[in-house]
């Protein structure tokens, strides 16, 4: 065996040579000859291995390692083997999209890689060493959970031989419990999801069919129409009320959008895996109904007698690489022909669907669906024992993402959680009960166990995978009753579960388990809350845009927000002079500070006359009410700010602030300790304070003053209060706004007292891509709560159902007297 080569060029080179893109990849390839994908729209499957036998010029397995977006791959001339003595050959090629891990088919004449491909193997991989540090030393080490490939394997790369072009290295199994003397090769010549062999793919084309018993002998170029991001339903408690919204059955199954040109066919899951040869049944039905160039959408699931459908049905339909029973449940249709339909309206493109599968024969089923009477509707669904409700507007486009035009109620509780670990059992079972979680801000949150929903075979291949994903710590913070006796693995594996609610500590009560979700990856898995109706309807168009692009915030979920904190928030704004923050193409495109009336301004949002410096008038924009609070969604308004004193005496503020800014560098534990300490100041001359976290760096202290003083004497007594702190603790504190007296230091900044100063609003978002939210806190709680950015617009709805922590804000207006500035030692 020749020597490993030595690493030479460091982490910049191993990370070039590991993830350096799809440049050569793409180069290589005609896309409108190929039925390969272009790919680059998904990014991450979870952790993806994938062997393909690919029948080229010379017959060889191409091994693939999913590592920062891509598929690493190396061609194999005589496949992996299971035995530690022998070492494979195996040639690295350039990288390949995620997506090629679901191919399956022909690669045409003259093409790159000519030839026939299938699935020999595939799963999940765990890397034991850091692969960007393993392509610089030349060695990975990793460990494989598929059907034919277990537990831990090396590659180690080595000099080309003399005159040799390329880059080797080899492969070769470990010594554990997976290795062995039988040839998997020779073993095993099947696709592990269709089932087919290399001379079935390569007498069919991309897909094989039958029809009279005849085989189809063509290849196949790809569907017209390629994968769109589907439109997603948004949570709520009840089904709309109103002739506006039509309801369909929420099936229990895989979201699936199927693009057909005539015997060309794709089935794409929710995140664009290709998952054509999972569900062999439905595209070989879709080939044989002869439709011309259709995208659809729609739901496979296992029906079951009186129309439910069952996922853990689903889970076991699949156990063997392609599913059997399955139905395909079509709602809607997308394009057809030369034209894109998500533009026309539902109602329209329901109709054309039903002219288009008039004559498709199972497992193709429409989905039926009733005009009006949502509640009715939801009601009839749980007495017949179905999940849920999906319901919709009639007259709605096709918008990719979450919005309000599709809502979702279930009659059943049934999320994902991730996979966090599991309780070993004494009872002799593969183990007890499954250890789940989900993510909260990007944060994984434990969610208690699930111990029932298992058979015999679940358990152990369950058992199976999870046992070559341990690691020695939990990968989140879990009670320490709770971790007691737990084996921990990586927060990969994704599980359905059936619940009957979640406890008042946030924990799944009586759940069971349905079965893994291949469509769907952990880092996505996040609580799923309902979201009251909204009560104000105002016009909105492209809901579907995203504003805060880190969050996937869309221009209705911010409407919906706003209409659910309106009264707490309108409790401040209404009756001021307000200014705003627009970004038309949300965070991240051109932002702009507005105050005066603009063409294009809806209705519900009024102006008042206010008099400038110069005498002159002009008209600012004031809130009378909720309704306009949720139209400034309409204008992509991001943040609000107001004024310190209402319409009716603009000359006498009634609202008094410090606004706590911090050096950049300056801990947030550091701010509160200063935001404690000045309400301390405060209480010493009886001024009630009140605190808000400001959704960025700092914190403002608040005072509800009666509207005596004037302007320039409320900002005289604010600036005399910010130097008074400043002289207290000069090395805490500064009230000079010049960022260089700042350094390590806290400014207190007094100058939105001034008139025509604002100040950010309670309860508005800020212009900030993770959507954080400036919200009021009571003082005892501040001294919980880790950064002044940590309520995010998605998780307001379980805080504005808590009580008010300014609660007592009305009613608490205080003066500022001769008294006050002599207590304070003014």
């Amino acid at each position: 065996m020749k020597r490993p080569a030595k690493a030479g060029g460091g982490k910049k080179t191993a990370k070039s040579d590991a993830v350096g893109g799809l440049a050569e990849y793409n180069r290589k390839r005609d896309f409108k000859k190929t039925t390969e994908p272009a790919g680059g729209v998904v990014k991450d499957a979870g952790g993806m291995f994938v062997v393909q036998k690919h029948a080229a010029t010379r017959l060889h397995y191409d091994f693939r390692l999913e590592h920062d977006g891509v598929l690493m791959s190396w061609a194999v001339p005589q496949g992996p083997s299971l035995d530690p003595a022998i070492k494979r050959l195996a040639m690295r090629t350039e990288n390949h999209p995620i997506e090629y891990g679901s191919f399956e088919g022909v690669i045409p004449k003259g093409e790159y890689g000519a030839g026939a491909v299938i699935i020999w193997d595939t799963g999940k991989v765990k890397w034991l060493l850091d692969p960007d540090e393993g392509m610089a030393k030349g060695e990975l080490k990793f460990v494989l959970a598929g059907d034919r490939l277990m537990g831990e394997f090396h590659m180690v790369k080595i000099k080309p031989r003399e005159g040799e072009r390329g880059n080797p290295w080899l492969l070769f199994k470990s010594k554990d419990a997976f290795a062995g003397k039988e040839d998997p090769v020779a073993r095993s010549v099947t696709s592990v999801v269709s089932g087919r062999t290399i001379e079935d793919v390569r007498s069919g084309g991309a897909r094989v069919w039958s029809k009279g018993g005849e085989r189809a002998p063509k290849a196949v170029k790809p569907p017209k129409w390629a994968f769109v991001e589907p439109a997603l339903a948004t949570r709520v408690d009840d089904a709309p009320k109103g002739d506006a919204w039509i309801h369909e059955i929420k099936y229990d199954g895989y979201r699936i959008q199927a693009a057909v040109s005539g015997d060309s066919v794709r089935l794409y899951t929710r995140t664009g895996l290709d998952w054509t040869g999972k569900f062999q049944s439905i595209a070989d039905a879709l080939a044989a109904s002869k439709l011309k160039d259709i995208l659809i959408d729609g739901e496979v699931a296992v029906a079951q007698a009186g129309g439910k459908t069952d996922f853990s049905a689903l889970q076991k339909s699949l156990e063997n690489g392609v599913a059997k029973g399955v139905s395909y449940f079509v709602f809607d249709l997308l394009a057809e022909g030369a034209k894109d339909l998500r533009k026309t309206p539902l109602i329209d493109r329901k109709l054309r669907l039903e002219r288009i599968l008039a004559k498709a024969k199972p497992p193709i089923r429409i989905s039926p669906y009733f005009e009006g009477g949502g509640p009715d509707v939801l009601e009839a669904f749980r007495d017949q024992g179905l999940e849920g409700i999906v319901s919709k507007k009639a007259t709605s486009t096709y918008q990719s993402g979450r919005t309000n035009s599709w809502l979702k109620a279930k009659c059943v509780n049934e999320q994902e959680f991730v996979i966090i670990g599991y309780q070993p059992s004494l009872k002799g079972r593969a183990f007890a009960a499954l250890m789940m979680a989900d993510h909260v801000d990007g944060e994984l949150v434990y969610r208690g166990n699930v111990g029932t929903g298992f058979d015999d075979k679940t358990l152990a291949s369950l058992h199976a995978q999870l046992s070559k994903m341990e690691r020695a710590k939990p990968a989140l913070t879990v009670p320490r009753a709770a971790a007691k006796g737990a084996k921990w693995v990586e927060p990969k594996l994704v599980a359905q579960v059936r619940f009957a609610e979640f406890t008042s500590e946030g924990a799944i009560r009586h759940g069971v388990y349905l079965g893994l979700r291949g469509d769907k990856a952990a880092k996505d898995v996040q609580p799923e809350q309902a979201v009251p109706a909204m009560r104000t309807r105002v016009r909105l168009t492209h809901p579907g845009k995203v504003l805060f692009p880190d969050a996937g915030v869309t221009k209705a979920e911010l409407a919906a927000y706003l209409d659910m904190a309106a009264d707490r928030m309108g409790a401040h704004l209404f009756g001021r002079p307000v200014s705003l923050v627009r970004a038309p193409d949300g965070v991240g495109g051109q932002t702009f500070f507005q105050k005066h009336a603009m063409k294009g301004m809806p209705a519900e949002i009024k102006l008042i006359k206010v008099s400038e410096s110069d005498g002159e008038a002009e008209e600012y924009i004031t809130f009378p009410d909720a309704t306009a609070i949720v139209s400034a969604a309409q204008i992509s308004t991001l943040e609000f700010h107001l004024w310190g004193s209402r319409n009716k005496d603009l000359e006498r503020p009634d609202r008094l602030i410090f606004d706590l800014d911090p050096d950049e560098d300056l801990d947030f534990q550091v701010v509160k300790r200063a935001a404690f300490d000045i309400r301390a100041l405060l209480d010493s001359a009886d001024l009630q304070s009140f605190a808000m976290i400001t959704g960025g760096k700092g914190i403002h202290i608040v005072l509800n003053v009666k509207p005596k003083l004037a302007w320039e004497e409320l900002k005289a007594f604010s600036s005399d209060v910010a130097e008074q702190i400043a002289a207290l603790d000069p090395k805490r504190f500064v009230a000079n706004m010049a960022k260089a007296k700042r350094k390590g230091r806290i400014f207190v900044d007094y100058l939105r007292n001034g008139r025509g100063a604002t100040a950010i609003a309670p309860y508005s978002p800020r212009a900030s891509g993770t959507a954080p939210i400036a919200v009021p806190v009571s003082w005892d709680e501040l001294k919980t709560i880790p950064a002044a950015s940590v309520f995010k617009l998605k998780d307001m709805h379980a805080r504005l159902s808590q009580p008010d922590p300014w609660a007592d804000y009305a009613k608490s207006a205080v003066s500022i007297t001769a008294t006050t500035r002599r207590k304070l030692g003014l």
